[in-house]
């Protein structure tokens, strides 16, 4: 089933209203962001979180120091690279790492065979901005990694409208949304419990096709 992954967690409440409607995995900025969290409120949200929910710290080119001090104090799954980190840097590291590709055409979809981590996520390469711009790109590029579908997080210009078209075309392992999920730039529960609805729908049918052939 396609897991989901909201973004930009900044209160306890909101990391539960998105658990409680079925969100798979939950994500931290500790970048330069609106909804930048410190340390320190990560920790006093994730050590309050079942264990089986997947935490994801999202960073842009911070030191190995700085990734794994973080994850550690944290309570971080993993981490979520936005910035120019090389392969070799994302090796290096002790702690579990998710490189993220800005997509502009399919060229730029060569890069993540560089990579070796368990997932990667791609979002938009639209802005000046290393992701949570609210815009999307076109999916159907992703069709030129289907191999790599088990390991791909789809973001950018993510909800509830248009979700389903998103994972009909790219069927990713996750979609992560963010600003998608939020009204006057506070996550807005009810959203996220439809955007979660939508996600599951659209297996539930995939799986109810598949019976029937």
């Amino acid at each position: 089933m396609t897991k989901v992954k909201i973004c930009g967690i900044q209160k306890l409440e909101d990391a539960k209203a998105a658990i409680e409607a079925g969100a798979d995995a939950l994500g931290f900025v500790f970048a330069k962001s609106s909804r930048q969290v410190t340390v320190e409120q990560a920790r006093l949200i994730t050590e309050k979180l079942p264990k089986s929910i997947l935490t994801i710290g999202v960073f842009v080119n911070s030191s190995k120091q700085e990734l794994e001090e973080t994850a550690k104090i944290a309570g971080l799954d993993f981490v979520q690279l936005h910035g120019e980190e090389s392969a070799e840097f994302c090796e290096s590291l002790k702690v579990p790492y998710i490189k993220a590709f800005r997509v502009k055409e399919e060229a730029d979809l060569l890069k993540v065979e560089n990579y070796k981590g368990k997932y990667f996520l791609l979002d938009s390469g639209i802005g000046k901005y290393h992701g949570g711009n609210g815009t999307s790109f076109e999916w159907k590029l992703t069709k030129s990694i289907q191999n790599k579908r088990q390991s791909l997080i789809l973001a950018g210009g993510l909800n509830e409208e248009n979700v389903e078209e998103a994972i009909d075309i790219s069927s990713p392992y996750m979609v992560d949304v963010s600003s998608g999920v939020e009204t006057n730039g506070e996550k807005d529960p009810n959203k996220i419990k439809r955007f979660i609805s939508k996600v599951k729908a659209v297996k539930k049918e995939n799986v109810e096709k598949e019976e029937i052939i």
